[in-house]
């Protein structure tokens, strides 16, 4: 695969952010680094699980449940810090040879149409809690309301929808002005 030459290069450091869109980073990076931490623990507690269940017929009491309340939590609380930094998948086969301006206005198609998902997702997914706390449902074994941990979700599409469009409006700015440095 060829190199894309810095004279093209449409790529955004978070370094070049402005004072919000560091901020906005940071509270993603630390959204980010309690995700990691929960997959950890919940490594930790199926490893537990498991020996528990082999050796001494004693697992995690409701060990799957657990496992997925806090996977749908710590999964969604990567999305807007992989967005800030460019983590997304791209196909560049297109656009290898094209100017950094036409990449900057794909960048920021692209970046639009994120933050109208995250915006989607998190209205969807808070009405989805707020009906199942109406409704009162709990997990099968341990009883815990399971509203909670989808609303434990909304804070990370927030982040996300929030990543979306301050990259939406940074690369709109750098097409039209692509110069290094330029931060919005």
């Amino acid at each position: 695969m060829q190199e894309i030459s810095a004279s093209n290069d449409a790529s955004v450091s978070p370094h070049a952010f402005s004072a919000y869109g560091r901020l906005l980073f940071a509270a993603c990076r630390c959204l980010a680094l309690l995700g990691g931490a929960v997959f950890l623990l919940l490594v930790a507690m199926s490893i537990v699980s498991i020996v528990g269940r082999k050796l001494f017929s004693a697992p995690v009491p409701g060990d799957v449940e657990i496992l997925q309340m806090a996977a749908a939590f710590a999964s969604a609380s990567f999305f807007a810090y992989c967005h800030l930094n460019g983590g997304d998948v791209k196909v560049d086969f297109f656009t290898a040879r094209a100017s950094s301006k036409t990449v900057h206005r794909l960048d920021a198609l692209g970046s639009g149409l994120v933050g109208l998902f995250g915006s989607v997702v998190t209205w969807r997914a808070l009405e989805g809690a707020l009906s199942i706390r109406a409704a009162g449902e709990t997990s099968m074994i341990l009883g815990w309301p399971l509203w909670m941990a989808q609303i434990l979700m909304v804070p990370g599409f927030v982040l996300l929808a929030l990543a979306g469009f301050y990259m939406f409006a940074l690369h709109l700015r750098r097409s039209v002005t692509p110069t290094v440095g330029v931060s919005a």
